[in-house]
């Protein structure tokens, strides 16, 4: 594990469609820096495993589900969810190439080799806003983890994906009874009264216990149907 005087190594760092984002190592760990914002590390995981497993529990029993996750990032959501083969598909959404390049040939390819050539799986290299905006696909399962949390976006236009407009979107791709999840590196009441009122059911939040301060939580809401 790092210690306090070890200091980070960069290992790629690129100018994307949205800004600068860094890949680095730190001791045994593998971070993802997007303009200068922590994203993520190869730490632990198991909010991004808790994200996939919650969405599967609170569906029905409906054969072979489709899952979207939203962000690639260091890939522990990817390989969680193709390692149980009760998913029919999965779909990940990542606007960053720089990122999906990490996988497909670069240091986190170790995380994800097995999953990317799965073929219930598909990388999109596209914005997940515009994408649940615009997309005729639908989906039994939407796992979103593209910012720090509704209430801390990595950039101001993701910001309207947690509004009433962007989860009125989350809901028409969304087939009848199905789960959106979404990460947070804390809870947001605020945020559950944000998906009551845009008509979903079933809101709730799950926590991720952490050695010391807030933990991460998992919003868990299921569309009417």
């Amino acid at each position: 594990m790092p210690t306090s005087y070890d200091i980070p190594e960069v290992l790629d760092r690129r100018e994307g469609p949205y800004g600068e984002v860094v890949l680095r190592r730190h001791g045994e760990l593998l971070q993802i820096i997007a303009n200068g914002c922590f994203l993520m590390d190869t730490s632990d995981g198991r909010s991004e495993r808790m994200l996939v497993d919650a969405a599967l529990d609170a569906l029905d029993d409906r054969p072979a589900p489709h899952v979207l996750i939203g962000g690639l990032g260091v890939g522990f959501s990817l390989a969680h969810a193709a390692a149980n083969p009760r998913w029919g598909r999965i779909t990940v959404v990542e606007r960053e190439p720089a990122i999906v390049d990490w996988h497909r040939a670069g240091p986190l390819s170790a995380l994800s080799a097995e999953a990317l050539t799965d073929p219930r799986t598909n990388i999109l290299e596209t914005d997940l806003v515009g994408f649940v905006n615009e997309t005729c696909a639908t989906f039994d399962a939407l796992c979103l983890d593209i910012d720090n949390g509704p209430d801390w976006t990595v950039t101001e236009g993701n910001g309207g994906l947690y509004a009433r407009a962007g989860l009125t979107s989350c809901a028409r791709v969304l087939k009848p009874g199905g789960v959106l999840a979404v990460w947070s590196a804390k809870p947001s009441a605020e945020f559950e009264g944000s998906l009551s009122n845009a008509g979903f059911q079933r809101v709730r939040t799950e926590e991720i216990p952490v050695a010391r301060g807030v933990p991460d939580v998992v919003h868990l809401a299921v569309r009417p149907g």
